[in-house]
């Protein structure tokens, strides 16, 4: 099912749909190349879930790209986060290292690297002068037998 974005169809403000817009035209995502169909929810909503067709399922057609969303319990909400998601994923498929996604997976990963032993050595003669510092603060005959 193809649907136009000429109208408001999604539960957004105006600003938020336009900016939507530009993101996908700025990727070369057209509605033409989307697939879109709907499914019903699971979980949590109630009888609103249960009863209609809110789960969104989008597929890119040139990117292979699928998504699906069942956030919200409305389904024009659904509508929008899902191309919301699909524009990041084919922008991260675009960009590739350029992308956020990409910058912040690298930045964790040096967070977690392994420091080097000069490193680590003067980490610790820092955390020794502080704790001495500590130390020679408390009372005076606990700070002595401490030695």
């Amino acid at each position: 099912m193809i649907i136009s974005m000429s109208n408001s169809i999604f539960n957004v403000s105006p600003q938020k749909e336009e900016k939507l817009r530009e993101r996908m035209q700025a990727l070369g995502v057209s509605e033409r190349d989307i697939v879109e169909l709907f499914v019903r929810s699971g979980g949590a909503g109630g009888q609103n879930v249960n009863k209609t067709s809110t789960c969104v399922y989008l597929k890119h057609l040139p990117t292979k790209i699928e998504v699906k969303c069942q956030k919200e319990r409305s389904q024009a909400l659904n509508r929008y986060l899902a191309r919301k998601i699909l524009t990041a994923k084919i922008e991260n498929m675009v960009l590739g290292k350029k992308s956020a996604q990409q910058k912040l997976i690298a930045k964790i990963r040096r967070q977690k690297r392994k420091r080097s032993k000069r490193a680590k050595e003067k980490m610790l003669n820092s955390k020794k002068l502080r704790s001495k510092k500590k130390k020679s603060r408390s009372s005076g005959f606990l700070a002595e037998e401490a030695y």
